[in-house]
């Protein structure tokens, strides 16, 4: 009858049902099974914010998107949220890539993003705006001549034309191109707004000036009509004080950039120049310029922010100004997601951090749709939950996103991947774990029998939460074969394993305190007891390290006459062999310890003997088996 009941424990499994799962499964990417080796898509390569130059001659821009995928992915585009046509002639897809034929500023600028998807889910890539560079040219106009008195300063303003985007670079053209003017503590060209400023103007300054504007997002460059400039000559020219015109203003950096600060003054004589972090000392990666009007400091940091001052002084007077940098961050992942599987009718929380300033907020998609803001926790999760995540964390200066599969496992207990141990070893006395872990989801159900013997919990048996099977105080009656059956609600299935019951390992001649002088020899004695079918090894450990007696062959030997003889021979005692031995006979099952002190004994001047150690009692103790 028990042996019926065991048999009854066979895995029945409908073949229509299995086999309707199994395709519902594949169809979809909501179940897992063994066999189960695809994955959705994983990005590889993303669109980045993109400025296609007005007037390019090439004549198209590509948008890149590739994603690893099994099977591989099918991909489409957005733009500002819809859908765009690729049946239309203007677009056509290079693997993942877009390409826009003829791009159109009015029909093309935006934002676009990228969907990969196969029966796994769909991932949506970072968004990349389509953007259109051009620089027009300055008006045709004659720009008026400019007078000025020796001595004084002044400004020619550059006044660039419409611009997209704004990374302009500025020089100025004197007389001819291509004739750059050099800047010195006397002559400033703003990178700010373009100007050009001289502190005083000499007679040497008359001439014919050009503002010279470069886009180097579009790799074009314009420059304005000449502007003459007329020095008059003063009998005598007036000094006058420091007069700050150029200013830089409160600006947000973001912590890793690069920042600019302009400062000039207007002056005679020239004024000096002097930069400052207000009651901070200025940051390390902090560099001015040769003139002294320009600070920038590489690679900002949160310890940066501040407020910084710029102090112009010359013989007449000083002028100061300040402003303050505020230092921001792009979110940084702390915690994200990562490829998850978990059982059927479980739950899980699924953690995803960011840190940045300002503090990040927290969406998340599901299949490339919004699914859900803050924290995500789903409750006995279905087939439904399966599917690609993403986490996306964003403040006012970008997006990162961290992107995830979530795999349902619905599987019938097997052994096939983790099969139990066929023979156990375990000495009799000692404790003894049989592990029984099958492939399973939802959790099994674990119940174990001995031979025809269904087992229980009692005080020397215990079946653990995970199957495992816990034997305590084992006996001769012990040793068999043990059944672990595991069961959910997808089958059943059962693994066996055989117990094999060994004599203990057992000091029988323990070591013994021993007391000697420097330069003496020493011996420890230790023998043990165990199963003939096993291989013994000793090994000795001094004050709590094991001996290496391949390094330590001049004061450490070993007799290997017999097997269950561990004996150690101590050479020529240095007081630093002083101290505690202990052998441990062991095998592959079990193992027995024994310790003893070694008192070590130098000579005084007078020949008699100093103790280097108090002897303590011997010990002998037997430590429970290790498998």
């Amino acid at each position: 009858m028990k042996m019926w009941l065991l048999v009854s424990h066979l895995v029945i499994v409908s073949f229509t049902t299995c086999l309707s799962e199994f395709t519902w499964y594949r169809r979809y990417g909501h179940g897992v099974s063994e066999e189960d080796k695809g994955f959705g898509p994983i990005f590889e390569e993303q669109p980045i914010n993109t400025i296609y130059p007005e007037e390019s001659p090439e004549g198209k821009v590509s948008l890149n998107c590739r994603a690893r995928a099994s099977p591989f992915p099918v991909y489409k585009w957005r733009m500002n949220n819809g859908d765009i046509d690729l049946t239309s002639d203007r677009y056509s897809m290079v693997g993942g890539n877009l390409v826009i034929n003829n791009p159109d500023k009015q029909k093309d600028a935006g934002i676009y993003y990228c969907l990969a998807s196969n029966n796994y889910g769909m991932v949506r890539s970072t968004e990349a705006t389509l953007s259109f560079g051009y620089l027009d040219p300055f008006p045709p106009e004659e720009r008026p001549e400019v007078r000025v008195k020796e001595g004084k300063g002044m400004v020619l303003l550059c006044d660039p034309p419409y611009h997209f985007p704004d990374d302009l670079s500025y020089r100025w053209l004197l007389n001819e191109f291509p004739v750059f003017i050099t800047m010195d503590k006397r002559r400033f060209v703003s990178q700010t707004n373009g100007n050009l400023y001289i502190a005083n103007v000499e007679a040497s300054d008359k001439g014919n000036y050009s503002c010279f504007v470069s886009s180097p997002s579009i790799t074009k460059s314009v420059f304005s009509k000449f502007i003459p400039l007329i020095p008059l000559p003063e009998r005598t020219t007036k000094p006058y004080p420091a007069d700050i015109v150029v200013q830089f203003k409160d600006i947000y950096a973001l912590m890793g950039q690069n920042v600019t600060l302009e400062c000039f003054a207007l002056g005679n004589p020239v004024p000096d120049i002097r930069w400052r972090k207000v009651l901070e000392p200025m940051p390390s990666t902090a560099e001015i310029s040769t003139s002294g009007a320009v600070l920038k400091i590489f690679n900002i940091q949160l310890e940066d922010e501040g407020t910084y001052e710029c102090e112009a002084e010359n013989n007449r007077g000083k002028d100061k100004y300040q402003a303050r940098i505020y230092v921001q961050a792009f979110p940084e992942w702390v915690e994200h997601i990562n490829d998850t599987e978990v059982d059927i009718g479980s739950d899980l929380y699924w953690p995803c951090v960011a840190t940045g300033k300002p503090i990040p907020t927290i969406r998340w998609l599901k299949n490339g749709y919004a699914y859900h803001k803050g924290e995500l926790r789903l409750y006995d999760v279905t087939f439904d939950n399966a599917g690609m995540y993403q986490c996306i964390a964003e403040n006012t200066h970008g997006a990162i996103y961290a992107n995830a599969e979530l795999k349902i496992l619905a599987l019938a207990p097997t052994f096939e991947m983790n099969p139990m141990k066929k023979k156990i070893l375990a000495a009799k006395g000692g404790r003894v774990i049989i592990e029984c872990k099958p492939k399973a989801a939802p959790k099994p159900k674990f119940s174990w029998s001995k031979g025809t013997e269904w087992l229980v919990n009692s005080s020397r048996i215990l079946i653990w939460e995970d199957g495992s099977l816990e034997i305590n105080n084992i006996t001769r009656n012990d040793g068999g074969i043990y059944t672990c059956f595991a069961e959910n609600n997808r089958g059943r299935a059962n693994n066996t394993g055989t117990l094999v019951i060994t004599d203990p390992t057992r000091i029988i001649l323990a070591p013994i305190n021993a007391d000697i002088t420097v330069g003496e020899n020493a011996t420890m004695q230790c023998a043990a007891s165990f199963d003939p079918a096993l291989d013994l090894t000793f090994i000795w450990s001094f004050n709590g390290y094991v001996i290496d007696f391949n390094k330590e062959n001049i004061h450490y030997q070993r007799n290997f006459m017999l097997d269950s003889n561990g004996e150690l021979l101590i050479r020529n005692a240095q007081l630093k062999h002083a101290g505690r031995y202990t052998c441990t006979a062991q095998t592959i099952v079990d193992n027995s310890s024994a310790s003893a002190d070694l008192v070590v004994r130098g000579k005084n001047r007078k020949g008699g003997e100093k103790n280097m150690v108090d002897p303590f009692l011997p010990v002998c103790a037997s430590l429970p088996p290790t498998w």
